[in-house]
């Protein structure tokens, strides 16, 4: 029978609506579809996909009624019945969802999707054994499928071991198992041993399926965690282009963005992700951690709120709020938070943001006792949960000052890489380093960057590989001359990927670089370093009622604070000494009561032509990341000497 114009029509508009669908363009399958059920509306094919273009929009409710209307046309068609299904489960409608794929399978029992999706609208009932029944034939007519639940049976039960072997099993049996790939992968993710195979694995799972969504999303959060942000935002894009309606995935972008620097991109992923799931107190407190960056400090308010709202128990949302500095809280968030701490189902980490946050709310209420009692107990709790070993580090700084002699320094000076792009601001946290910094961001030269990794990541891949164990800083002994200069030129090329404007100089504040000045001064000695110093008794006081996100574990008990600040003390005193003249202390004190001055010797000491918007830093427009964000976006004060 020869086929006629019309049927080539359908076939030519089924075809170009099925690319766009996997094209992930629901829109553009949708008006394919539409254009041809107007000439033709009773067309089943169409109207099924015209019902996945629906869906893929969350349009579930037009969704549900094509499928309606395509299953009173055809109602021995089994897809369709799955299809219904489909959209009820996502509508949380799981009541209605199971008979739709119980009618599915009735009218057509090989279809494997089908029983996965009845297993788990079973399960979301609470019907586990009608549930299991239902996966079980699942996995019959999947063998792959099954090797993987198994494989997460083995996990759930503690057998990591069995799970490996039988997910190696799996891609012995079929190599191109994705599957498998993505549950291994998250196995030796988890373990922190074989990151590299994880990456691997992977990698392979979407070259080999381009859209698996969860592959996509899991090398995202993969190269988030080792800090490769371009890299992760690329994993993440990929997830939102897949499936614009996937939560998660704008939030890991979201993640990503502010990470590596991308603060605007950051928010609007963030505003994306909440607009398809705004009861999400995670994603709420780091949309209002960007917004506080951006500093948008109201907004920030209401997205910390909204956490709070829909988490009561979050402890880390108010001490977020209480990080913005020169906020204070409302009585009833006061008494809240006196509430929580009064809980014994508290979690660790809930307990002690919650003691943080009350130590700065009972502060600024002027009650001075009760404000340390939360301070002082919050840091006792938090000594607990982290690892700091005092007496390696003293033994650190002891050989960082034994190896960069000065005879060693004269030895190999301007060896480096001549670039005179960093300026690196040292000294230890809440001493002022963020001030400085935004004076020499307010300079039309320097690019504000943020407390950056790449420095210690440097120091501390000198002589990794090597087979006597000798470790950074003796193995800084053994470089020769092109060593130093390569790892300056690594250094360049690491920093470039949190530098976006093209200014000639960028700051590097990271406090704990105080250590490197050494090796600062060998791999780039053109780089300017500014010490940030503070009295004392305020940058430990300051410390002491810094709850950090990471690092800086010092500071949570005061003899090894007090320990703390003198290594910090005699190393810069060592710079000093065997280097005359490298570093600029810049003191705290100083530079609130004689700000010009202050900004004179900053810029001076760049090379930097002296330029009043540096006066003028509070009305600097620019992401700030740190705790002091807010108090830098003001005038001068004196009120914290």
């Amino acid at each position: 029978m020869v086929r006629q114009a019309p049927d080539l029509t359908r076939d030519t508009s089924i075809t170009a609506a099925l690319e766009a669908l996997r094209a992930n363009h629901p829109l553009r399958a949708e008006e394919t579809c539409r254009d041809y059920l107007s000439a033709n509306p009773g067309c089943v094919d169409h109207l099924r996909l015209l019902g996945h273009a629906l869906t893929k929009q969350a349009r579930y409710a037009e969704a549900e009624q094509t499928i309606r209307l395509a299953i009173s046309l055809k109602p021995d068609f089994p897809h369709l019945h799955e299809d219904l299904g489909s959209v009820f489960a996502l509508r949380q409608r799981f009541e209605e969802a199971v008979p739709c794929f119980e009618e599915a399978i009735r009218l057509e029992p090989q279809l494997p999707l089908a029983h996965k999706k009845l297993g788990q609208a079973l399960a979301a009932l609470g019907r586990g054994r009608e549930a299991d029944a239902a996966f079980e034939e699942y996995f019959e007519q999947d063998a792959d499928k099954g090797k993987v639940a198994l494989a997460h049976d083995h996990l759930r039960a503690g057998r990591k071991d069995e799970a490996i072997e039988t997910l190696r099993d799996a891609l012995r049996e079929n190599a191109d198992n994705v599957d498998a790939m993505r549950a291994l992968a998250q196995i030796y993710w988890r373990d922190e041993k074989h990151l590299g195979d994880a990456e691997a694995l992977l990698r392979r799972a979407t070259t080999l399926a381009p859209g698996y969504t969860a592959a996509w999303m899991m090398l995202g959060a993969l190269l988030y965690e080792a800090n490769r942000h371009p890299e992760s935002i690329d994993c993440y894009g990929t997830a939102t282009r897949l499936e614009p309606t996937n939560a998660p995935a704008w939030s890991g972008l979201g993640n990503a963005y502010a990470h590596a620097g991308e603060v605007q991109k950051s928010a609007e992923a963030y505003e994306r992700s909440l607009a398809l799931n705004a009861d999400a107190p995670g994603v709420q407190m780091s949309y209002g951690h960007v917004l506080k960056t951006l500093g948008d400090q109201a907004a920030a308010l209401r997205a910390y709120r909204a956490a709070i709202a829909a988490s009561p128990d979050f402890g880390e949302v108010y001490w977020s709020m209480a990080n913005l500095k020169v906020f204070r809280f409302e009585d009833a968030e006061v008494a809240a938070m006196e509430e929580q701490v009064k809980r014994s189902d508290l979690t660790d980490s809930a307990d002690i943001h919650f003691r943080f946050a009350l130590g700065k709310a009972c502060e600024d209420m002027g009650d001075y006792e009760r404000a340390w009692h939360y301070y002082d107990t919050g840091n006792q709790r938090q000594r607990k949960l982290v690892f700091y070993d005092p007496v390696a580090l003293e033994a650190r700084h002891e050989e960082i000052i034994e190896v960069f002699s000065d005879e060693f320094l004269a030895q190999h000076a301007g060896q480096g890489d001549e670039s005179a792009a960093p300026i690196f601001i040292v000294g230890l946290p809440r001493s002022g380093s963020t001030l400085i910094e935004q004076i020499l961001a307010s300079h039309s030269q320097v690019e504000g960057t943020a407390e950056l990794p790449t420095l210690g990541q440097v120091a501390s891949s000198i002589g990794r590989y090597r087979s006597d164990r000798k470790q950074y800083p003796e193995t800084v002994r053994d470089l020769r001359s092109k060593d130093f200069r390569a790892y300056g030129r690594q250094y360049i090329d690491k920093t470039r990927a949190f530098r976006t404007t093209g200014k000639p100089f960028f700051t590097d504040k990271l406090p704990n670089n105080f250590s490197h000045v050494g090796l600062v001064h060998l791999i780039l000695p053109n780089a300017k370093i500014i010490n940030a110093r503070r009295h004392p008794f305020d940058s430990c006081l300051g410390g002491y009622k810094q709850l950090f996100g990471k690092g800086q574990d010092f500071t949570y008990d005061m003899m090894e604070l007090a320990v703390y600040y003198r290594q910090y003390h005699e190393t810069m005193r060592h710079w000093h000494r065997v280097l005359p003249g490298k570093v600029l202390d810049v003191q705290y004190e100083e530079t609130v009561t004689d700000l010009e001055t202050q900004v004179r010797r900053i810029l001076e000491h760049c090379g930097l032509p002296f330029e009043e918007a540096c006066v003028r830093f509070h009305e600097t427009q620019r992401a700030v990341k740190t705790a002091s964000s807010e108090q830098v976006r003001q005038p001068l004060y004196t009120s914290a000497l």
